[in-house]
């Protein structure tokens, strides 16, 4: 199957080409800037380097969307999800924890602000 055109590095005077918004130079700086200014000091402190061996464990354990997959289809996951938010109380636990594919995790997200 081919690829999408690769397109022009969203960071300002950037020449180079990339497959997503930024080339893998400039992500890495738009990472630590958006964790560094914009996320809150709670969620930076809850989300470590612990939380990436156990979001990756997680995935190797559960490496379809959970949404999808009871829907008949196969999805990779891309985003583990806590049921419980960590600013409600709910923790790191396998229990509390849901393996979801970008739009499902949107879908998510965008049903919990209704409420």
């Amino acid at each position: 199957m081919p690829y999408k055109p690769k397109k022009p590095c969203a960071y300002p005077g950037c020449p180079n080409l990339s497959d997503d918004r930024y080339c893998p130079q400039h992500r890495s700086l738009k990472n630590k800037q958006y964790n560094r200014y914009g996320r809150r000091e709670s969620t930076r402190n809850s989300y470590g380097a612990q939380w990436r061996t156990i979001r990756n464990e997680f995935i190797a354990e559960h490496p379809y969307c959970e949404v999808c997959r009871r829907e008949g289809r196969l999805v990779a996951t891309q985003v583990v999800h806590h049921i419980v938010e960590l600013s409600k109380g709910g923790t790191h636990d396998e229990s509390n924890l849901v393996s979801l594919c970008r739009s499902c995790h949107s879908r998510v997200h965008h049903e919990l602000r209704k409420e």
